[in-house]
C-alpha cells in the first residue's frame, strides 16, 4: 500500500513539473499580448492624441472605457468557457481581440476610439479569468501560487519587452505613410491573432486530455484536482452560479482587487509619460528601455514571493499585505515625490515589484474557496468588478491633479488605494482558507 501512494505522489509530482514546463510559458507568452495591447496606448498616448485629435479628458475616459465592456462580458465569457473548453474559447478571445487591436490604427476621432477600447473589452473579456479558471483544473492547491506567479511574468515581460518593441515600431513614423503609433496598433494586433491560433493547437482542456503525459501522470494529476474540488464542494462553498455572485468573500474578493487594480492601471497608462519626463526625453526607444526597468524588478521579485507565499501556507495573508502596502503603495509614493530622475525609477520598480508579486497569490485565495460552475462565475465577477479600477484610476488620476492643481496628487491618490488594498488584505483571515484549515492535504505535499 505504501509503495503504491508512493508511486502516486511520485507520479503527480512529475506531472506538476511537466505541466510549469510545457503549460506556464505559453500561458505566460499569451498574457504577454494580452496585456501589451492592453496598454500600448500609453506608449502612443501623445502622438496618437495629437493625430487622432483625441482630448486628454477623452483619452483618460477612452483608457478605461475597455474596462467596461470587460466587465460586462467577463462573467458569460468564462461560463462560456467552462461548456466549450480553453482550446476554443481562448482562439477565440485572442483572435477578435487582436483583430479589434489592429483596427485601433484606423482611429481618427473620439467616437472611433471610444468605441474600439470598448469593443476591445468586450473581446479580451474572459481572457485572464479563464486562465486562472483553467490552472485549477491543472493543478492543485499547494502548488499554485507559483503557478500563477509564472502566468503573472507576462505583465512584466509585457514591459520589459513590449516597451522597446513599441518604442522601434514608434520610430517607422512615415514608413508607407502611415504614422508610428498606427504601425505599432497594426502588428501587435496581428500577432495575437497568430498566437490565438497557436493556442487552439497547443492547449488541452484538462490532464486526461494531455497525451503529453504519462498515463500514470495524467491519471495521479486528474485525480489530485478531482479529490480537491470535491472537498472544497464539502467544506461550504457555493456551488451554483447566481449564489456566487452574490457570496459576501466573493465581494469582498472583489472590493481588494478593485484597490489593487485602480494602482496598478493608474501607474501603468501613464508610466511612459512619466519615466518620459524623468529622463527628459520624447517616448520612443530610449524611453522604452528605461519603462522596462521598473518590470525587470517586478519579474525577480515575483516568484520569489510566490515561492515564499506557497511555503508559509495561512501567513500568506500578511505576506501579500506587507507586499501591497510596502511595495505598491509606498513605491507610487516615492515615484510622485523624488524629483531626481534615478529615485523617481527606483520608486516606481518598487511599486511595480509590489504590485505584480501581490496578484498572484490573492487568486489563491477564491481558486481555493470555489469549485466547478461557481468557481467560472466567481472568478469572473472578481475579476471584471476589479478591473474597473482600470477605468476609475486614469479618471480619478486626472480629477486630483485638476481639482489640486498638482502633476503629483495623481500618484499619491493612487498610493492610498494601494494602502487600503492591504489593510483589507489583512482583514481577510477573518475568511478561513478552505483547503488551508487541512494543511496537512495539499500543503504538506512535496513541491516541485
Amino acid at each position: 500500500m505504501q509503495a503504491a501512494d508512493h508511486a502516486q505522489d511520485e507520479a503527480l509530482t512529475s506531472a506538476i513539473r511537466r505541466v510549469m514546463v510545457r503549460l506556464m510559458p505559453f500561458l505566460f507568452f499569451m498574457y504577454i499580448i494580452a496585456f501589451l495591447d492592453r496598454v500600448n496606448i500609453g506608449f502612443a498616448k501623445e502622438e496618437f492624441q495629437l493625430h487622432a485629435g483625441i482630448s486628454e479628458a477623452a483619452y483618460a475616459f477612452g483608457a478605461g472605457l475597455f474596462f467596461i465592456g470587460y466587465a460586462l462580458f467577463e462573467v458569460p465569457s468564462n461560463l462560456i468557457m467552462q461548456r466549450v473548453g480553453a482550446r476554443w474559447w481562448m482562439c477565440r478571445i485572442m483572435v477578435t481581440w487582436g483583430l479589434i487591436s489592429a483596427a485601433m490604427s484606423l482611429v481618427t476621432n473620439e467616437i472611433t476610439f471610444y468605441a474600439l477600447r470598448f469593443l476591445l473589452g468586450v473581446a479580451e473579456a474572459g481572457f485572464f479569468p479563464g486562465v486562472i479558471l483553467f490552472i485549477t483544473h491543472w493543478v492543485p492547491h499547494a502548488y499554485r501560487a507559483r503557478c500563477n506567479a509564472l502566468f503573472y511574468l507576462g505583465i512584466p515581460l509585457a514591459s520589459v519587452l513590449g516597451g522597446p518593441l513599441s518604442g522601434m515600431l514608434l520610430e517607422l513614423d512615415g514608413l508607407a505613410g502611415l504614422f508610428g503609433w498606427q504601425w505599432m496598433f497594426a502588428v501587435e494586433g496581428l500577432i495575437a491573432c497568430v498566437v490565438g491560433v497557436w493556442a487552439f493547437y497547443y492547449l488541452d482542456n484538462k490532464p486526461a486530455h494531455a497525451r503529453w503525459l504519462s498515463p500514470a501522470q495524467r491519471d495521479a494529476l486528474q485525480s489530485a484536482v478531482d479529490a480537491e474540488a470535491a472537498a472544497k464542494a464539502e467544506r461550504g462553498g457555493p456551488h451554483r452560479v447566481w449564489k456566487a455572485l452574490v457570496d459576501a468573500r466573493v465581494l469582498y474578493f472583489c472590493l481588494v482587487y478593485f484597490l489593487i487594480q485602480c494602482s496598478v492601471y493608474g501607474m501603468t497608462f501613464y508610466l511612459p509619460t512619466q519615466v518620459a519626463s524623468a529622463v527628459g526625453a520624447d517616448v520612443g526607444l530610449l524611453v522604452g528601455l528605461v519603462t522596462a526597468i521598473p518590470w525587470t524588478v517586478a519579474l525577480l521579485v515575483n516568484i520569489t514571493v510566490s515561492i515564499g507565499a506557497d511555503r508559509v501556507g495561512q501567513q500568506r495573508k500578511r505576506f501579500v499585505a506587507a507586499a501591497c502596502v510596502v511595495g505598491g503603495s509606498v513605491g507610487i509614493a516615492a515615484s510622485a515625490f523624488f524629483g531626481n530622475p534615478v529615485l523617481a525609477i527606483a520608486g516606481l520598480s518598487v511599486a511595480a515589484a509590489g504590485y505584480i508579486s501581490v496578484q498572484p497569490v490573492f487568486w489563491t485565495f477564491p481558486a481555493a474557496y470555489l469549485t466547478g460552475s461557481a468557481a467560472a462565475a466567481g472568478i469572473g465577477l472578481i475579476n471584471s468588478l476589479g478591473n474597473l479600477g482600470g477605468f476609475v484610476a486614469p479618471i480619478a488620476k486626472t480629477w486630483a491633479e485638476d481639482v489640486l492643481n498638482s502633476d503629483t496628487a495623481g500618484l499619491y491618490l493612487l498610493a492610498l488605494c494601494g494602502l487600503g488594498a492591504g489593510a483589507l488584505f489583512l482583514l481577510i483571515s477573518r475568511f478561513r482558507d478552505p483547503v488551508d484549515e487541512h494543511p496537512g492535504e495539499p500543503e504538506a505535499a512535496e513541491r516541485p
